[in-house]
């Protein structure tokens, strides 16, 4: 781990263990620009287990002490999505940068207030979209801007996974946690259509599933201005999809795993005409995880704060509430209802 343009080290601390962590724990360990001196849980001797098997120097029990300990520059909160809200307020007030899962809140109102908080206290916040961070994010943009595939009409995407048997228990079929489908996997293509068309729609329509009162899954439609639309769907029970198709009046550019490459070493998407394959493009294969990182700690370290990012997550948000009230009432809602 080596420190960029000798500016210091970001020090981060962990609130909870759960299995995302598994993933961003290690990319802030390598991540230049950044170190993980701490990790917290309810239960001190499942913080040291973490601690220990990860190589983090230290553990404590209870987030409380993370947020207080002034050697803590920033936290990465991966608690259950109720959890999100307060923690992120805690650590705002104690003047902590705030890197914090998906979805950001249980609803649009507490993202809001998240997003409020952190400007406030002049300190980063942003939601753990990965993929976003990748480079090849950035090819496919320089795309669409460069009017490859015509004038954007539609994007279409998919996000799902399949339980090979639905357990007893787990957070994300908690409707107390704020489960669902929606928030897990549909927040992905909420975002992928929010990346591509940089507005919100003016109306939704969701049907969804429900199981053990949160969806199952979700199919929804989004209407926008300029002749746009997009759908998309999520869910629990079918096998593992994670692609968009943006579609133009010229053409339509796919990547069959926006969310993760399939092959670590080829992060590709393709470009389509009405004849066929115009070409596929390859880009750089830096770890999505560790990109994220260090772009949260260029922006902590260089003082400017990225609005953009904390406007796309509470963007996200909206459209998921929008989604969730539609599937709910079973009609179409305008958005501002």
């Amino acid at each position: 781990m080596n420190q960029v343009d000798d500016r210091p080290e970001i020090r981060f601390g962990i609130l909870g263990t759960a299995r995302i962590a598994e993933k961003v724990g290690p990319a802030i360990q390598a991540a230049d620009g950044a170190r993980l001196d701490v990790v917290a849980s309810r239960n001190g001797d499942r913080a040291r287990e973490w601690a220990n098997a990860h190589q983090v120097p230290r553990s404590v029990e209870g987030y409380r002490r993370v947020i207080d300990d002034p050697e803590i520059d920033a936290v990465y909160i991966p608690l259950p999505n109720s959890m999100h809200h307060a923690w992120t307020l805690a650590a705002a007030e104690a003047g902590k940068h705030v890197l914090c899962e998906k979805p950001l809140g249980i609803d649009a109102a507490e993202a809001l207030e998240m997003a409020a908080a952190c400007r406030q206290h002049g300190v980063q916040l942003m939601d753990g979209v990965m993929w976003v961070h990748h480079p090849r994010a950035a090819a496919m943009k320089e795309q669409l801007v460069a009017g490859a595939i015509g004038e954007l009409r539609r994007v279409t995407s998919a996000f799902t996974f399949r339980f090979d048997e639905i357990p007893d228990y787990d957070i994300r079929l908690d409707p107390d946690t704020a489960g669902g489908s929606l928030g897990d996997l549909g927040w992905y293509c909420c975002r992928a259509t929010l990346w591509a068309f940089d507005a919100l729609p003016t109306r939704v329509f969701a049907t969804a599933r429900m199981f053990r009162g949160v969806d199952m899954n979700l199919s929804a439609l989004l209407w926008y201005d300029d002749q746009r639309m997009a759908s998309f769907d999520c869910g629990f029970d079918v096998e593992l999809r994670k692609w968009f198709e943006v579609a133009g009046t010229a053409g339509s550019l796919v990547c069959d795993d926006f969310l993760k490459p399939w092959d670590q070493d080829k992060p590709r998407f393709w470009i389509h005409d009405r004849n066929g394959l115009v070409g596929e493009h390859l880009a750089p294969t830096p770890i999505q995880e560790v990109t994220m990182v260090e772009n949260f700690c260029r922006a902590v370290t260089s003082g400017e704060l990225r609005q953009d990012w904390i406007d796309d997550a509470v963007a996200t948000q909206t459209m998921c509430d929008a989604l969730a009230r539609s599937a709910h009432r079973e009609q179409v809602i305008e958005l501002g209802d």
